[in-house]
């Protein structure tokens, strides 16, 4: 399975090979400065979150009551939900979130450039 990246606004789009149909989303809360991380499995029908961890808590971003604590992250599970796509604001005065594939992370602009807004959603073939 492959994930594709769109800009909202039209542009350059991106395929990400999933080799276990999996990534993992990175960002640091703009206000608190708090690195947040969700993982995600991608399949025909959408996107469904597995696991959110934050490095600590703040102002917009409190951990659910039933989250724990391990080696400095609060850990929980996502609802079981599936989505058809994730939408995810972007600004320039904040970091870009990343995508992490198999461990390794590369930020959103490195595949689609820009700071607009960016579409992800399971690829299908025309």
């Amino acid at each position: 399975m492959a994930l594709c990246l769109a800009l909202m606004a039209g542009g350059p789009a991106a395929q990400v090979a999933l080799p276990d149909d999996r990534f993992t989303l990175t960002w640091i809360h703009s206000i608190e400065k708090v690195e947040w991380q969700e993982d995600w499995r991608v399949a025909k029908t959408g996107l469904t979150g597995l696991e959110a961890r934050i490095k600590g808590s703040g102002a917009g971003m409190e951990p659910p009551a039933f989250a724990r604590l391990e080696r400095g992250w609060y850990r929980w599970p996502m609802p079981p939900e599936t989505r058809p796509r994730l939408i995810l604001a972007r600004s320039e005065f904040a970091a870009d979130h990343r995508l992490c594939v198999k461990g390794e992370c590369r930020s959103l602009s490195h595949y689609v450039g820009g700071v607009d807004s960016v579409i992800l959603e399971p690829c299908h073939a025309p």
